[in-house]
């Protein structure tokens, strides 16, 4: 079966030949399929700390990108990321911790 082949408004053929639509697919796919796994790799937001500059909103949320468990003995837990809460530049963040039951 063959796909037609369209064209944008720039005039460059679009189809399933495109090395660059499938560069971007391939690209897309790799992102989505690490998301589902859990990997660090696929958050372009990951930080190991806080944001300190640029604006953001309430309800943003970055991801810990070097997790580590803290605490004392009975009450230990992981930074798994920070969310906003006041919209600013950097806003308010606050920890999303767990704890890990050691």
């Amino acid at each position: 079966m063959t796909l037609p082949t369209t064209t944008n408004h720039l005039s460059i053929p679009l189809g399933i030949t495109d090395p660059l639509l499938l560069r971007v697919l391939r690209e897309h796919t790799n992102q989505i399929n690490q998301l589902a796994e859990g990997r660090i790799t696929a958050f372009y937001s990951a930080l190991t700390a806080a944001p300190s500059s640029g604006p953001w909103m309430q309800g943003d949320s970055v991801k810990n990108s070097a997790p580590s468990e803290l605490g004392t003995a009975g009450s230990k837990y992981v930074i798994e990321g920070w969310v906003c809460v006041v919209s600013g530049t950097p806003g308010t963040w606050v920890q999303k911790r767990f704890l890990t039951g050691n």
